[in-house]
């Protein structure tokens, strides 16, 4: 199929280590913009839809987005690929369903916080050396600095655990999404998987969505269902392929990063001293854990 080979082309164009992960470097952060992009957009039709009926409605519209463009070749397919896409789909669902849902009761800084536990976890498991702990860890401690409202965390057991729930999906879809971009041949892994997120998340969202969702609504969250999750998972795949697991999940810490460059830019909010400097953590940690397996 001429979309599956030009997506493979493009996966493998680039001819040295170095060279595919700096593309797959320019690829994640690309994602992270669209991510946060469309997290600062969202709010006012999360209000209405609610975080399960919201997420439910991105999922189907990302998945008649891309489904129909990749067509899968489902016959050519054994068990082992469904396997593989249906605990990506999982994964999937897990972390976008927890996520959105744990705002709800904790601080969204909180909730970032609990969420990176996830790729930083990753990265930590599949680095190599004393910096595969070193790293992650100052990642980390950016990653708390970052999320700091200024005054306190406040919430309770349920967002926490809700967090924790994402974070476990994130970690599970950053390891899963490595397998499937190696098993299917372009985006077909992930218009699969697509869909089985969109099933799992129906029984929790079709519901509330369908009792709020008003045609303008649809539209909209069609639109932001293009930034949040088509691009940034279509992004992610395409990187996945050409960067190693540890260099992608300590990577993805630099999101909060961008995304308070984003609040910055398109809602103004400022930044404290203390988020500065787990700006300045993160981005160094990621720097120069992503440079050091790169070299090896």
């Amino acid at each position: 199929m001429e979309v599956t080979r030009d997506v493979d082309k493009l996966a493998n164009h680039a001819t040295t280590p170095l060279k595919a992960s700096l593309v797959g470097m320019a690829l994640c952060i690309l994602s992270m913009i669209s991510i946060q992009v469309g997290a600062a957009l969202s709010g006012p039709v999360m209000e209405k839809l609610g975080s399960f009926g919201a997420t439910w409605l991105r999922l189907l519209f990302a998945t008649l987005f891309l489904v129909p463009f990749v067509r899968p070749r489902i016959r050519d397919y054994d068990v082992r690929h469904w396997q593989s896409a249906g605990a990506l789909g999982c994964a999937m669902a897990i972390m976008t369903l927890c996520f959105f849902a744990s705002i709800q009761y904790i601080s969204l800084s909180l909730a970032v916080a609990i969420d990176f536990l996830g790729p930083l976890t990753v990265a930590a498991l599949y680095g190599r050396g004393v910096w595969r702990i070193l790293c992650p860890l100052i990642a980390a401690a950016g990653v708390l600095c970052l999320s700091w409202d200024g005054r306190s965390w406040t919430g309770n057991t349920a967002g926490a655990f809700l967090a924790l729930g994402a974070a476990v999906g994130w970690a599970g879809y950053i390891i899963l999404m490595k397998r499937v971009g190696r098993r299917f041949a372009g985006l077909e892994g992930l218009a699969l998987s697509l869909l089985f997120a969109t099933l799992v998340a129906t029984p929790l969202g079709v519901i509330e969505a369908l009792q709020h969702v008003t045609p303008m609504l649809a539209l909209q969250v069609a639109l932001l269902a293009i930034l949040v999750p088509l691009m940034p998972y279509s992004l992610e795949y395409l990187a996945l392929k050409r960067m190693q697991t540890f260099s992608f999940g300590l990577l993805m810490s630099l999101e909060p990063a961008v995304g308070a460059a984003i609040g910055l830019l398109v809602l103004g909010q400022g930044l404290a001293q203390v988020q500065m400097l787990g700006i300045a953590m993160v981005v160094g940690a990621s720097a120069i854990g992503s440079r050091l397996q790169v070299g090896k």
